[in-house]
């Protein structure tokens, strides 16, 4: 079987919200089926790129931990409130996004991710 025929072309845009399956976790990364972030620039995702930058999600929410954690409210596909995990920005292959989107982020919501990413790695 020709694995390069056989593989799904997905497309991922900026801000979308997907579950991801992070299996396995190490140590403090999160792990299992989760919804993720995409913070990849979109020039990466329209040239398909095998990985993407992502930040994972949990419902473990933390009030007031900004810029470790921005809330996402529940709405379209995104069953829960969520905390984004900005400390644990990585990159995953493709081939580890399940399903989706479930969700688009605004604009604004974006900058404020940018922002506190920036914050973190400055």
């Amino acid at each position: 079987m020709n694995l390069a025929k056989s593989k799904k072309i997905l497309k991922i845009n900026r801000g979308e919200i997907w579950l991801a399956n992070l299996n396995p976790g190490k140590g403090t990364e999160p792990s299992k089926t989760r919804p993720v972030l995409v913070v990849q620039t979109q020039s990466l995702l329209e040239v398909e790129h095998p990985s993407t930058l992502i930040i994972p999600l949990t419902t473990r929410l933390v009030d007031r931990a900004e810029p470790l954690r921005l809330r996402i409210k529940k709405h379209n596909d995104l069953k829960q409130d969520s905390d984004l995990l900005i400390d644990q920005l990585r990159a995953i292959d493709n081939q580890r996004l399940t399903a989706g989107p479930l969700l688009t982020v605004s604009a604004d919501f974006m900058r404020s991710v940018v922002q506190a990413i920036t914050e973190l790695i400055t």
